[in-house]
This record gives structure tokens, sequence and C-alpha cells, in this order.
């Protein structure tokens, strides 16, 4: 009887069940993005009487402010009035954090011209623009990006509290040369919000997408055995929001790289003419391949920038809904 127990038991389970669509909304818009950080982050220092971070050493880049004499802080101005509360004192005592271990340091304030100084440079939040690669249509979560969102300073992921995407259009396009990735450049719209932010990870940005989808494609989910060296496509804006197909050409597959599994090289003429090659803004533009959504652009090989790096579509899907 226990035998015959466990076999209806194994007979039961759930096989290769997937928690995301095996149909997706295929992304390549442009989009805005703004990032709050998880405390105030520390970003570099400048000089004051001849001194780097006030002589206090303990104070590191990518170290996050959470508080100011025991006062909570989680923007610019939080800090900007308790600091100034406490300037007769000449310091301050600054929690902050360091990975997941919070500590506690002395920072001395110093008047001069006019103001009082700290040595420090500091950010509460990131903004800047990506490609959105998918929309599930059974849950709404978006992926965006295919990688983290990092400060240009500490080149550290930032930790985020909360977050939008929203609308922007692509204003004009710099050039990638050998050596230096280019870029896009935008005009923002902060007040037309596409959706929120939750979640920061290697594999991307994700959230809830509640705006109206409107005319957009389903297109069906590739797994990563069924992606193939040769031909395929990319989804990008070049110009203000519209959606352009272009081509490429899968050069090298590997499976067992976490996040470098597919090796492109840009074949379309127009859009090497316009970009130079893969540039930044592109990340997140989504790979198509036989009619199937099966990876995302991740990165430039900037000694090489008509060719880049992109990502398993599957493992997006999969980071997006845990």
């Amino acid at each position: 009887m226990k035998k015959l127990l466990l076999s209806l038991c194994l007979l039961l389970m759930p096989i290769n069940v997937l928690a995301y669509s095996k149909e997706v909304y295929l992304g390549g818009q442009t989009l805005g993005i703004n990032l709050d950080c998880n405390g105030i982050m520390v970003v570099g220092f400048y000089q004051v009487n001849g001194k780097y971070n006030q002589g206090n050493p303990n104070l590191k880049m990518g170290d996050y402010i959470t508080k100011v004499n025991d006062e909570e802080v989680s923007n610019l101005n939080d800090l900007t009035k308790i600091i100034e509360k406490h300037t007769k004192d000449g310091y301050v005592t600054i929690t902050y954090k360091r990975g997941k271990k919070e500590n506690q340091t002395i920072l001395n304030l110093v008047y001069d011209d006019g103001v009082y100084k700290t040595g420090l440079y500091v950010k509460d939040s990131i903004t800047g623009i990506g490609t959105l690669t998918y929309i599930d249509p059974g849950t709404n979560i978006y992926g965006a990006l295919g990688h983290e969102v990092v400060e240009t300073n500490t080149k550290q992921m930032v930790e985020i509290k909360n977050g939008a995407i929203f609308r922007n259009e692509i204003t004009s396009i710099d050039k990638s040369t050998v050596g230096s990735a280019g870029s896009k450049n935008a005009k923002y719209y902060f007040d037309n919000i596409y959706g929120n932010i939750d979640k920061n990870t290697k594999y991307g940005l994700f959230g809830e997408y509640f705006e109206g989808i409107n005319n957009l494609k389903l297109i069906e989910v590739g797994m990563p055995e069924e992606v193939k060296i040769g031909k395929a496509s990319i989804y990008t804006v070049l110009d203000k929001n519209k959606v352009e197909e272009f081509a490429i050409n899968i050069t090298k597959i590997n499976e067992t790289s976490d996040t470098k599994n597919i090796t492109f090289e840009i074949t379309s003429e127009e859009l090497l003419n316009k970009t130079g090659g893969v540039i930044q803004g592109m990340s997140g533009s989504p790979i198509v391949q036989n009619n199937k959504i099966v990876g995302v652009v991740t990165h430039v090989i900037v000694d090489k920038p008509q060719s880049g790096y992109g990502l398993f579509i599957t493992k997006m899907l999969e980071e997006g809904e845990k």
C-alpha cells in the first residue's frame, strides 16, 4: 500500500510548470527610468581644508547613509535639513549601511566660503533611459534593460527603494566608435508614468506595467535550446517613439554563461550608419529569431562596437516572476 501511495503522489506532481506565460507582448519601446535609492548613496569625496572626507576614513564610495543623529533620512532634502539643525555642533553622527551591515561614524562640518561643507558627494536617485523587453499578459509584469543599473562613479548595483518607468522620446544619437560606447539622447516626460519599478537585478529591471497596452504584438517565448547561430532581429527605437526591426547575426551561443548567453553582430546597414553599433539605451532591446523572442540585448563589445552580448529571455522571465 505504501508503494502505491508513493506512485500516486509522483503522478500528481507538475512537470516543467512555468510561472510566466508562453507568449508575451514584444517590447522595443524606449523608456525613461527613475530609481529612488534605498538610502542616500555616497558617490565621491571633495577636499575641505586640504583633506578628503574630513579626515574620516570610515565612509567609502557605495555606502548608504540611512540616519543622521538617529533621525532617518531618505532623500537629499532630509539630509540637508537635519545637518542644518546641527551646524553649531560642528559635526553630526552618520548611520550608514555597507552591504547588510550598519555602522556609525562622526562627520565633521566645516564652515567655508559662506556654507557648511561635508566633503561628500551623494545621490538619492538615478535617472536614465533604457528599452522595454516584454510585458507578461498574464500578470502585467514587465522586464527591461536585461542587466542591473549601476551607479556611474561607484560601479555598484543600486539598492532601490522604489522607482518608475515613464515616457521619453529619443532626440538624437551619439554613435559608438572603437573603444567608446555611444548613446541615445532623450527628452523626458516625467508625469507620463508607464509603471513602477520594484526590482533592480543582474537580469534587469522589473515591476508592474499599468499604462494601457495598445497595439502590442504577442510573441511566443523561445527556449535556450531553440536559439541557433544565424540570422535574427532586434527591436529598438532610434527616433522619437518609433520601434523598428533591425537585422543581426547570432555568432555564438553560451548556455553555461550566467549573463552572456548570446553573442551577435549587427548586419543592418541602416542601424550601423545611425549608431555605429550597439549603444547605451539599447539595453533591453528584444532579440527575435524564427518568430520567437529568444533573448535581450545587454552589452556592447567596446573594442568591436558592431557586436554585443545578449541574455536568454527565459532568465529575465524567471527573474521577473520571483
